[in-house]
């Protein structure tokens, strides 16, 4: 969408073209600082992405352990799965969530922390008991990986969204509401200028048509005394008008009159 023949319809005066200058000052300081956020956005999504494959691939690691572990297990102490059931009453590993404030965007961050006893400690005591407690600290180091990783990918689509949502901002207002603020300016600008000219030529008719009525008034008044002076007799008084074509009749003083 181009702004270049686009403008704002106002009335071209003084106070608008400053109104617009202010509002193009404010658009231009926002894209400014939309920018900003958006590039800070994008190297914190690029970073977040860096580590969301490095998890991938320390998680793949994890979980073959895990694997192996518990195959290790069931080989040993043969299917435990109903003492594990018997001894949970509820769970060690929990999460919580806080935010962390990137470029005023909040993004969730999950922490695993355990809470309560060891349920399990006698699980394998019979037989088994190293392979147990080897399965069971690669497995809360999976579900300490997993966490990190919602976490980092839940990060990573708000920051998806929120970096599009800028980019779409600063193109709206780099290509349409400047374009248009500057477009306004232009049209005010050059009204405003025309405007002064049919003024500057208005005043230059008026002051030629008070010069041709003075010239006017001179060559009559010549032309009366002339006459005067042909037949002998006293010029006629006449008033000489002002630029503004009217007679001062404070100016002319009359005689006495006695009732």
């Amino acid at each position: 969408m181009s702004g270049n023949n686009q403008r704002i319809s106002v009335f071209p005066t003084r106070m608008a073209l400053t109104t617009m200058k202010q509002k193009l000052k404010g658009a231009q300081t926002g894209h400014s600082l939309l920018k900003r956020k958006a590039e800070a956005l994008t190297k914190r999504f690029r970073t977040i992405t860096q580590k969301i494959d490095e998890l991938k691939r320390k998680m793949g690691q994890v979980m073959q352990q895990a694997s192996f572990s518990l195959a290790e297990v069931q080989y040993i102490t043969g299917d435990i799965s109903y003492q594990i059931q018997e001894a949970s009453k509820t769970a060690q590993l929990r999460v919580r969530a806080k935010q962390e404030n990137v470029s005023g965007v909040m993004l969730p961050v999950f922490e695993m922390y355990s809470e309560g006893g060891n349920a399990f400690e006698f699980t394998g005591l019979g037989r088994g008991g190293q392979q147990v407690q080897k399965a069971k600290e690669v497995y809360a180091k999976a579900v300490e990986t997993l966490v990190e990783l919602a976490s980092l990918q839940t990060a990573f689509v708000i920051l998806d969204e929120v970096i599009k949502a800028t980019n779409r901002r600063v193109n709206a207002i780099e290509h349409v509401i400047i374009p248009r603020f500057e477009n306004t300016i232009k049209y005010i600008i050059s009204e405003l200028d025309e405007q002064d000219r049919e003024e500057f030529f208005r005043l230059k008719k008026v002051q030629g048509k008070k010069k041709e009525r003075a010239a006017a008034e001179d060559a009559k008044r010549l032309e009366l005394k002339a006459l005067a002076d042909e037949k002998g007799e006293d010029a006629p008084g006449f008033q000489a008008a002002h630029e503004t074509g009217q007679i001062d009749l404070l100016d002319h003083e009359e005689e006495d009159i006695i009732f």
